[in-house]
């Protein structure tokens, strides 16, 4: 029984330090992207995450209009979560539309354990 319990404590070690650190080699890009462009459907926004990062700091929105987020996982398994607008993105779910109504910072927090970085993987949506 304590051989059964130490290998499934291993494996979800293992589980959770391979989600973020894969040696996924395709390539990031700039550690900048444009700002939101207002297209036809309104706002657009990338959120390029990597290895226990997203690669802006902070993405601008306008409040009132359309805005549409896309999850862009470029290296391990990431998930994106901005509680106050209840947008959870994932592998299933990777671009959702809402309309913000309400100005101010709100966390951008990646939802899914991703490794040792997981704590600090976060990003700011700054309603204007």
């Amino acid at each position: 029984m304590k051989k059964l319990l130490v290998l499934l404590m291993g494996l979800a070690l293992v589980i959770a330090i391979a989600a973020c650190g894969n040696k996924d080699t395709k390539s990031a890009g700039s550690t900048t992207s444009p700002a939101p462009s207002a297209q036809a459907g309104g706002q657009q926004v990338v959120l390029k995450a990597t290895n226990y990062k997203f690669d802006q700091t902070e993405y601008r929105v306008k409040k009132g209009e359309p805005v549409t987020i896309t999850l862009d996982n470029s290296q391990g398994v990431h998930g994106a979560s901005i509680k106050e607008f209840k947008v959870n993105l994932d592998n299933g779910n990777k671009t959702v539309t809402f309309t913000p109504d309400k100005a101010g910072s709100y966390p951008i927090n990646c939802s899914i354990m991703c490794g040792s970085g997981h704590a600090n993987m976060k990003t700011t949506l700054i309603v204007e």
